[in-house]
């Protein structure tokens, strides 16, 4: 794990198997990191489940399990943002392809709901294709008056 402090931002990164192990350890510090980032217990939930989801696709989807690839998960936290990036080193996906999880003939399947959540629970997505692999970046917005413990008026 390496840690810098730069302008007012902390990053952390963990370089973990393609295990499901791997899937909890990436949840586990998705919590803590967004707990520590002045989000509450809620929104911390959300986040470490899009962490889950995405560390699941890139283990699952990316590198297939594959003990020889890794998937890497960075934290940033400034105090306006959290920006997490995990990347795979699989053969690379297309976005454009992923099925619309909310079509009725997919309702019932069990996959292509991650990506759903993800962007329901982030504020901003995006998908880098690497070489090799695939990195999806996902960005949450500190809320100032959640910072003191008051709830915003519109929620």
């Amino acid at each position: 794990m390496d840690e810098c402090h730069a302008m007012n931002a902390t990053r952390v990164s963990y370089t973990l198997e393609s295990s499901l192990a791997s899937v909890n350890k990436a949840e586990q510090a998705a919590a803590e990191i967004s707990a520590k980032s002045g989000f509450d217990e809620d929104e911390s939930g959300r986040i470490a489940m899009a962490v889950r989801e995405a560390t699941v696709n890139a283990v699952l989807h990316g590198n297939r399990y594959d003990p020889s690839k890794r998937v890497t998960v960075s934290f940033e936290s400034t105090p306006e943002t959290l920006t997490i990036s995990v990347r795979d080193e699989g053969p690379g996906l297309d976005p454009a392809t992923l099925p619309d999880p909310l079509a009725p003939e997919n309702l019932l399947k069990q996959s292509g709901r991650g990506i759903f959540l993800i962007r329901a629970f982030m504020d901003e997505i995006r998908f880098r294709a690497m070489s090799p692999g695939t990195e999806i970046t996902m960005i949450k917005f500190v809320r100032g008056a959640d910072r003191d413990g008051n709830k915003e008026a519109n929620q």
